[in-house]
């Protein structure tokens, strides 16, 4: 059993990186990704609690850039990150930038609405270098304006909802060269949420491929296993591999997400590591990357 795709309170996780390492571990994972949302901050932690561990897991040191996009979102995977280099450096900083312009007009709203609090209190409170909406949605469970995360989400924080602030993205050949100047191989994560109907779906993935994105995450808990498949088939017939991965973001936090599942709760299997990815990678050894050292 594999993961591809998994968070840490890096970004919006609720473990923190080792904390993170440490259940991927326990669940007996061969292999495990950690992907967090426009940083590379708990890269180091992780990769040090899986070079100690006897487990023999592989780690693969990732991330997940938000990518500018007329429709939905668009987010894409780095998988197998060797390096922290000046061009991953850059794209982090600006979206880091990005984010924090976003989250101080989502507290500017707040305020407006009666709720005083400011941007450096939900900082300093979660002290993660990339607050998000999840943040603040456990930010208003906390103040009892919300029961529970969804229910902010339903309620403030979600599209076309009174809290909503759209989050820009970076130019997709400028993520894609990122993630290859730090060693990495760029995957196209959750296609689904591109909010594209499949009668233009193949156009589409045919024209993110062609800006060298080389992987396709088919399988996502969002998506039903036939649409899996589906996804599955247009990635080989359009020369991209597959890969799969929980999204999981913590236990509790998300009821369809477990670490080592995917689509309908099945298990990732070893073939999205062992057939898919892991020949693009060539001699990868997390240990020798710079995570590590």
């Amino acid at each position: 059993m594999i993961d591809l795709h998994s968070h840490s309170s890096a970004s919006d996780g609720l473990f923190s990186p080792a904390e993170s390492a440490e259940y991927a571990i326990q669940k007996n994972l061969k292999v495990w990704a950690l992907t967090d949302h426009d940083t590379t901050d708990g890269l180091s932690e992780a990769a040090k609690v899986c070079a100690q561990s006897e487990s023999g897991i592989i780690f693969l040191p990732g991330i997940e850039i938000n990518v500018r996009w007329p429709t939905g979102e668009f987010h894409l995977l780095g998988l197998g990150l060797r390096k922290n280099s000046q061009e991953l450096k850059d794209i982090v900083a600006d979206l880091t930038e990005s984010r924090h312009v976003r989250n101080q007009e989502i507290v500017d709203r707040m305020r407006k609405d009666g709720i005083d609090v400011t941007l450096e209190q939900i900082e300093r409170k979660f002290g993660e270098s990339q607050i998000g909406r999840p943040h603040f949605a456990a930010f208003l469970m906390q103040i009892g304006k919300v029961k529970h995360r969804q229910e902010a989400f339903d309620r403030f924080l979600g599209k076309g909802r009174p809290y909503y602030v759209g989050h820009e993205g970076a130019d997709l050949d400028v993520a894609v060269e990122a993630i290859r100047s730090a060693g990495g191989i760029p995957v196209l994560a959750h296609p689904l949420s591109l909010y594209v109907s499949w009668g233009k779906m193949d156009e589409t993935i045919e024209k993110i491929r062609n800006h060298g994105v080389e992987g396709l995450e088919a399988w996502h808990p969002a998506a039903r296993i036939n649409e899996g498949f589906k996804l599955e088939e247009l990635a080989h017939k359009l020369g991209m591999f597959v890969t799969a991965g929980s999204d999981f973001h913590g236990k509790g936090v998300r009821a369809d997400r477990h670490l080592g599942k995917t689509s309908g709760d099945r298990k990732i299997e070893d073939r999205f590591w062992f057939e898919e990815l892991a020949p693009h990678l060539g001699d990868f050894d997390f240990r020798e990357t710079e995570w590590c050292k």
